[in-house]
Parts: C-alpha cells; structure tokens; sequence
C-alpha cells in the first residue's frame, strides 16, 4: 500500500511540475514579448529619421535614382517601429487574407497621398506632432483591440475610416524626414514615387513576417490568453512614443 501511495505522490508530484513548468513558460513568453515590443517601441523613437550613409546621399542626390530611392523607402518602412506597431494593431484580429488585404490598402492610400503632397506640393509640419500623432495611432488601435471603446464609451468608431485617417499622418510622418534635406528638384517626382514603390515594398516584406507570426501564434491555445496583455503592452509603447516625440518637441522650442 505505502509502494502504490508513493507512486501516486510521484506522478502528483510530477504532474505539478510540469504545470508549474508550464505557467512559467506562459509568463516567460509574455514577458519577453513584452520586453521585445518596448525595445522596438525605443528603437523607433531612437532611430527612426534618415542618418549616416543615407543622408549624406540625399544630400548629395543629383538627378533621378530610381533603385537608391526604392531601397531606401523599403529600408524606412522595415526599419520604421511606429509604423510596424499600428499595423500589428491593425492585423491583429483579422483572420480573413481579404480583410487584411483591405485594411492594408486603406493605410497605403493614407500614406500615399500625403508621403507625395507633403514632398511634391511642400506641405509641412511640425516633425515632432506629427510623430507624436503616429505613436497615438498606435495607443488607438490597441485601445480599440482591447474593446476600450464598446467598454469605458459605449461606443464603436469606424475601423476602417481610422486607418485611412492614421494613414494620413503616417504618411506625412514619412514626408517630415525627406523635407530635412534640400531634396534638387532634378528628377524629384521619379525620386519620390521611386521611395513610396519601395516604401510598400518594405510594408509588404514587414507584413509577411508579421503574418506568419501572428498565424502560427494564433494556432496556439494561449493567443486568447495572451491578447489583452500584447495590445496593452502596445499601449505602453504608442504612449512610450508620444512622450518621446512631445519631450523633442517642447525641448527644441
């Protein structure tokens, strides 16, 4: 009787191990993916304008560069967090390639039109406002994936209407950057469109990996688990963001 009473205490004492094992497998993968959303969220606020080797060549641009251009609209948006983060927000419930598809274009015409008319047309603005609306974008859309809205509001705005609206300031976020340089007016339209192709280039590369994350996540029981805690965590970011930019922003007045 002792023999089987110890066996049992054995496998009981096994099986807590593993869910002990398990929870804090759970909590590791929640606090790295937290930690790796506020290093991203840093990163952007840190290195998120055209520096070194690529601006000493804006500068220097002469004439049309089509294939610079293109790699460097590309190199901006992989390497452009702020951006990355609202479109994880803006993906991180749709299921459907259609809807993603949909969503993704809304935010690509936003950023188009304001990418070309604030560079082409010279519409400008306040660099650090405008950045510190894009990290609110991010705020927004975590907020509305947590159900803030229907929750504290009452209320459910239109989706789709907030990511062109975002779109909008995004791009324009991107055209802030371009306008710190004395861009030649030798080959500019070529130049421009040439960096929002690779812009797109680089949002549909970033996208892909994004996906593939994010299916594979979703495959797993504790995506549900774990959603309310990732959009917060990119709550903190986007706030993380605004109080960076207003800091540059009051700073530099």
């Amino acid at each position: 009787m002792r023999d089987i009473s110890a066996s049992r205490i054995g496998i009981g004492d096994r099986g807590s191990g593993i869910a002990q094992r398990s929870r804090i497998g759970r909590r590791s993968l929640g606090g790295g993916l937290a930690a790796a959303l506020v290093l991203l969220a840093t990163a952007a606020a840190e290195a998120h304008g055209v520096a070194g080797k690529d601006a000493v060549f804006l500068q220097g641009l002469q004439g049309t560069a089509i294939g610079p251009l293109m790699y460097l609209g590309a190199k901006h948006m992989v390497t452009g967090y702020d951006h990355l983060l609202f479109l994880v927000g803006v993906i991180f419930f749709l299921y459907r390639l259609r809807d993603v598809l949909l969503y993704v274009s809304l935010f690509t015409l936003g950023h188009s039109i304001t990418l070309l008319g604030g560079v082409l047309g010279g519409i400008h603005a306040n660099p650090y406002i405008i950045d510190a609306i894009i990290g609110f974008s991010v705020v927004y859309k975590a907020f509305e994936n947590m159900d803030g809205f229907k929750r504290f509001l009452g209320v459910q705005p239109d989706t789709r209407l907030a990511v062109l609206v975002f779109g909008l300031f995004h791009g324009f976020g991107l055209a802030t950057k371009l306008q710190e340089f004395a861009l030649t007016p030798n080959g500019l339209v070529a130049n421009i469109v040439s960096f929002n192709v690779g812009v797109e280039l680089g949002q549909g590369l970033a996208l892909a990996g994004i996906l593939i994350a994010l299916t594979y996540w979703r495959t797993r029981s504790g995506f549900l688990h774990y959603a309310f805690a990732t959009n917060a965590v990119v709550m903190a970011c986007g706030f993380l963001l605004i109080g960076y930019q207003l800091s540059g922003y009051f700073l530099a007045v």
